[in-house]
């Protein structure tokens, strides 16, 4: 990507879990040393969301959505999986984008894999709870599914049936392992796709991330069902997935970190990187990903008030030393200043990455006590 300079659209991050911003903050390594995706879900990933608690998740969401701002991200569009605080963990999410003046498009990951069909329906609860009852300015809700490998065919119908019925629609990981394929293919389907399609769990404007498993038919299905893709490179490269390298068939794919730091300059060059080599279209498709997370993200305040809208949201570079990148000087949210000369307008940041250290010290312990 172009180094960025002068005054900017906001960046959008397509896809991400605030839940993960205590990681950077010593998370223990998973033992044994994971030899596949499903070993680095079940040892790591799985393991923190089941060791989140209110206060870890409020230092979390309060340090992502701050250091967000500072890199001139303006919407995140997130997934939330915290199995042991489901009730009430979409409003934590939702008051500290709210409090630091980010964008932010909301899930509870609905999924069956701990308790069962009722924690499925905890999931989905939480999600029409959140999206009836939300007044925030900034924040919309999305119904969420964690990835249908982890959902019986009952969670599935019933987070498409609950977005129809509230006009909303689906935020599920899709593709990103071979495994999910797998286990479509166990129950009877050619692939995950075609079952969120043949159980009607994809309304139009649902978000499928990852993709790395779609090939290209699948991803012109996708699109012909108003449905948007969100690639995540460097999480597939450190998760050793391998590229999304079909996603060239779909106009509607935007650019997400899936966790990482919500800098989008720094993903977009991950993404140049990664694409090279690949066909010429998907080179060309890459480039657009950046700009398209933004038509994804107008499509969820399509119904901001005037003012509110993204023509307010922008992002100012000033330059840097000699030999130096340029810094974010500035950030508009809703037309609202929220980082000034570099700084948090509504926080301190070292203030808030001291409490998530904080926390994070707390958690880990809960995090190594859990069994499988």
């Amino acid at each position: 990507m172009t180094t960025p300079t002068g005054t900017l659209p906001g960046f959008v991050n397509a896809h991400t879990h605030v839940y993960s911003a205590l990681a950077p903050f010593g998370i223990p390594a998973p033992t044994p040393a994971p030899e596949n995706f499903m070993q680095i879900l079940e040892r790591l990933w799985w393991r923190l969301d089941r060791a989140l608690d209110e206060r870890a998740m409020r230092a979390s969401a309060r340090l992502y959505a701050a250091q967000s701002l500072l890199f001139g991200t303006t919407t995140l569009i997130d997934h939330q999986e915290s199995p042991a605080f489901i009730d009430g963990s979409l409003d934590v999410l939702a008051d500290a984008c709210q409090e630091f003046g980010i964008r932010a498009v909301l899930t509870y990951g609905a999924t069956d894999r701990n308790g069962g069909i009722a924690e499925g329906r905890r999931g989905l609860a939480e999600c029409r709870r959140f999206i009836r009852e939300n007044k925030r300015p900034l924040v919309r809700g999305l119904v969420g599914l964690h990835a249908s490998f982890t959902c019986s065919d009952e969670t599935v119908r019933e987070s498409g049936d609950m977005a129809r019925e509230l006009g909303s629609a689906v935020h599920v990981h899709v593709g990103e392992d071979h495994s999910d394929v797998e286990d479509a293919r166990r129950r009877g389907f050619e692939g995950p796709l075609e079952r969120l399609l043949a159980l009607n769990a994809l309304p139009p404007g649902s978000i499928m991330a990852h993709g790395v498993f779609l090939n290209p038919a699948q991803v012109r299905m996708a699109e012909t069902k108003g449905v948007w893709l969100v690639q995540n490179p460097r999480s597939n490269e450190g998760n050793r997935v391998g590229y999304s390298s079909c996603l060239w068939a779909s106009s509607k794919v935007g650019l997400g970190t899936d966790g990482w730091e919500a800098d989008m300059p720094k993903e977009a060059s991950a993404l140049e990187r990664l694409s090279a080599g690949y066909p010429q279209e998907e080179v060309a498709a890459a480039k657009r990903r950046l700009e398209n997370g933004r038509k994804l993200a107008a499509e969820r305040f399509a119904d901001a008030p005037a003012g509110l809208g993204l023509e307010g949201d922008t992002v100012v570079y000033a330059a840097g030393e000699p030999n130096t990148p340029p810094v974010v000087e500035r950030v508009r949210v809703a037309g609202k200043v929220v980082v000034e000369s570099g700084k948090l307008v509504n926080g301190d940041i070292d203030e808030l990455r001291a409490k998530a250290r904080e926390e994070a010290q707390v958690l880990w312990p809960k995090m190594i006590a859990l069994k499988g």
